[in-house]
């Protein structure tokens, strides 16, 4: 009997303070009102675009998220929101298109909800993922341009991501930041 309860009380006691340890796996926080966020928000990988030459014309903006294991909810929405800039950028809305993993290294095309939103009041885009993209997934979003600005020098785009619901709570993930410049020759 004593070498039963010699393995019975380590065990009990390991039993008893793991529920209080940090758990790998988390769960979507449903806050009182109703409304829905990420417990760990995805975050910006990286923003490029392969052409920074001022006025390219028809050119891509690629923005890369990771979407983390303990996420909660998965990515249903991400807006794009110009914030520095001496000129507004023109976006083809019909041409974006996203994929799984990075601009260099692509996997399987996502499907996007068309039409994807532009405001050019505001100088925001939104890209809505059907369906959601799970945890535990990187993401690239392509943003086709029109055209590059006209003006060298640095472009910021605050970028915030949404799970799905009808109230859901967006989280700032960070700002992409792109520059442009002009041919020394011009």
């Amino acid at each position: 009997m004593k070498r039963l309860s010699n393995f019975l009380i380590p065990l009990f006691f390991i039993g008893g303070v793991g529920w209080m340890l940090p758990h790998p796996i988390a769960y979507a926080f449903k806050r009182a009102d109703g409304t829905t966020t990420f417990t760990q928000p995805p975050f910006l990988v990286a923003a490029s675009t392969p052409y920074p030459e001022a006025e390219a014309w028809n050119t891509t903006y690629f923005f890369t998220l990771d979407i983390p294991v303990n996420a909660g909810e998965p990515l249903q929405r991400v807006t794009f929101t110009q914030t520095e800039g001496s000129e507004p950028i023109r976006f083809d809305l019909k041409a974006f298109h996203a994929f799984e993993g990075t601009r260099k290294h692509q996997g399987p095309k996502l499907t996007l909800q068309p039409p994807t939103k532009g405001d050019r009041s505001s100088q925001q885009i939104s890209v809505t993922f059907d369906p959601p993209v799970p945890p535990g997934k990187t993401v690239t979003i392509a943003l086709q341009t029109i055209r590059n600005p006209l003006f060298d020098g640095i472009y910021l785009f605050g970028v915030t991501a949404f799970p799905p619901g009808e109230q859901a709570v967006g989280q700032f993930i960070g700002y992409g930041r792109l520059q442009f410049y002009r041919d020394v020759n011009d």
